[in-house]
Formats: C-alpha cells, structure tokens, sequence
C-alpha cells in the first residue's frame, strides 16, 4: 500500500509512506522529483506521528493512492 501527504504549507516538498511487508513503513520525503529523506518504521501510524513531528505533515492530510506497477 502506498499514501501521500502533498500539504499547500509545506510545498515544494511532499511525502510517501510505502509499506514494505518485510521490513515495515518507509516515509519518504521529497523535494521536487527528489527524495531527500527517508524513514524507515514499524508500522503506518509510527511513520504517520513522525511525519507530523520532524516535517509538521497534518495527520488528516494523508491519501491513500494505488500502487504504481514500474
């Protein structure tokens, strides 16, 4: 599963948490196309309280969005 946060306040960056079953939940930020930063959690609500306390992403900003086969 895949969910993306893109908050007007916080603009240009934007983030994503991937969820990786056999690891966890990865937060990743991005600036642009690039991805800046990158938080590896243990579960979807860890990734979701981080993004609010180190970036200050809005817990109700958060979207589920479909898988992207690449």
């Amino acid at each position: 599963m895949k969910w993306a946060a893109r908050p007007e306040s916080l603009k240009p960056r934007y983030f994503e948490i991937k969820e990786d079953p056999a690891a966890g939940f990865y937060l990743y930020v991005f600036e642009g196309n690039k991805c800046i930063y990158d938080h590896l959690q243990d579960t979807f609500e860890i990734a979701i309280e981080c993004a609010l306390e180190d970036y200050g992403v809005p817990k109700n900003a958060w979207e589920k969005i479909e898988n992207k086969i690449s």
